[in-house]
């Protein structure tokens, strides 16, 4: 039987399993960014033959095969979606949330290791360990999963000893890391590309100010890839939105165009915003580790320019809202603060390839994206805005007088 290089470890492990169950019943019926402290982690039982007479070819640069939208074996491994069993530390905010829905759906068991601090209620169905994986990951003792989906982790150190706690429990690691690991933020960020190093800040906490938060994911991947070289991903999506994100950054502007009214947008309109609904990051991430595709890749959507995201949040919401379009370096004069006072806004030219990632591999293998008005009117309906993100009604009146008034 010919084998994807990647799924070998798993394969070998689970022998008897699959030996047991090459062919099995057709499937059921189908049913941020950060969180503290998620793993994600999955046991194979196949659920169809895994007979497969042709091997996808690798990206350059890469040791894993990458199989392809239009391969035949890709197209054999998405209609022939295995069973697995899926350990979570964390599991019950955002992105590990998604990623546990989605893989319910799929049809795979979850179990939930986590501090029981967060949404304990959730998941009712699944089975839940209680654990910290900063300083206690004895609960992964003598268990074994197919895959790991590490969606939160940025301190090297942490990530280094869950990788290598679970270096002979599992066959595929996939790492959560993020855009900001590349060094070069002023241009189209290709996978290949120079990442941040850590220089003198600490490499054990966050700072303040996030400086070093680009360097730690970078570090992380490294363990990671060092641990698992051959069998793991490290995934990097830039901006994550949509149901139950916590931190009101895209929120913000579905909610205020809501409201109606004038609502200060930054121009010029054409300018493309990139980021991703968080159910087709955590969808997708499910099928990278069923499939045991590798390497790095970086996940947002192709853009979509402010005009047409400002218009599509006044269609859902049906409001009378109208924009005014404000120059950058009048924004800046203003004291508006990019990124957070008004959400997505770039106006340096160093940060503005953080809307400018190539995202051709993720296609490749298998990432797709819901229409904007589905994340537009799940995020009105399951999201809520925070102070920290975006403009006041006071403050954006104010910029909206300045500007008629220059």
């Amino acid at each position: 039987m010919n084998r994807l290089p990647a799924l070998e470890p798993r394969l070998e492990r689970l022998a008897q399993i699959l030996a047991g169950h090459a062919v099995e019943q057709a499937r059921p019926t189908r049913l941020d960014l950060d969180e503290a402290n998620a793993l994600i982690a999955f046991a194979v039982t196949p659920r169809v033959s895994l007979g497969f007479t042709q091997r996808a070819q690798p990206h350059e640069g890469h040791r894993t095969p990458f199989p392809t939208a239009q391969s035949k074996i890709h197209s054999l491994w998405t209609d022939s979606v295995i069973t697995m069993k899926l350990l979570v530390l964390g599991g019950t905010k955002f992105l590990g949330r998604a990623t546990v829905e989605a893989a319910l759906a799929r049809g795979h068991e979850v179990t939930l290791f986590n501090r029981g601090q967060t949404n304990a209620d959730l998941f009712p169905e699944v089975e839940k360990l209680r654990g910290d994986r900063e300083h206690d990951l004895s609960e992964l003792t003598d268990r074994t999963w197919d895959a790991v989906v590490d969606p939160s982790g940025y301190a090297p150190g942490i990530v280094r000893a869950s990788a290598e706690k679970l270096t002979d429990s599992v066959g595929f690691y996939l790492f959560v890391s993020s855009l900001s690991v590349y060094a070069d933020r002023s241009k189209t960020m290709v996978e290949g590309d120079a990442v941040e190093e850590l220089g003198d800040m600490p490499d054990d906490r966050l700072l303040e100010d996030y400086s070093n938060y680009g360097a730690l994911k970078a570090l992380a991947e490294q363990a990671v890839a060092e641990t698992f070289p051959d069998t793991h991903a490290n995934v990097r999506p830039g901006l994550i939105v949509g149901p139950h994100d916590p931190t009101g950054r895209f929120t913000y502007w579905p909610h205020r165009v809501a409201r109606g009214g004038q609502v200060a947008a930054p121009a010029p309109p054409e300018d493309r915003v990139q980021f991703i609904d968080v159910r087709d990051l955590a969808n997708w991430m499910v099928g990278l580790c069923e499939r045991g595709d590798g390497g790095r890749l970086n996940a947002v959507n192709d853009g979509v320019s402010w005009s047409d995201l400002l218009e599509t949040c006044r269609d859902v919401s049906s409001s009378d809202a109208s924009f005014v379009w404000i120059d950058g370096q009048f924004l800046l004069d203003e004291g508006i603060e990019q990124w957070m006072g008004l959400p997505l806004w770039i106006e340096d030219e160093s940060d503005k390839g953080l809307h400018r990632a190539d995202i051709s591999r993720a296609t490749e293998t298998g990432l797709t994206h819901r229409p904007l008005a589905e994340t537009v009117r799940a995020t009105l309906e399951l999201a809520e805005t925070t102070d920290a993100a975006g403009l006041s009604a006071e403050r954006e009146a104010a910029l909206l007088e300045a500007w008629t008034a220059r």
